[in-house]
């Protein structure tokens, strides 16, 4: 989606827990939410 929308040199990092410790972390865990940093570059 990322390169059909322009960018360049698309690079996804490793997953982070973003809910932990949130309210809805359980929820998360269920239907594994992760979060992923990404770098692109539009040219």
């Amino acid at each position: 989606m990322m390169e059909d929308s322009g960018f360049e040199n698309v690079q996804i990092g490793a997953k982070v827990d973003t809910f932990g410790g949130a309210g809805g972390e359980p929820n998360a865990r269920k239907f594994e939410v992760y979060g992923y940093p990404f770098l692109a570059h539009k040219p």
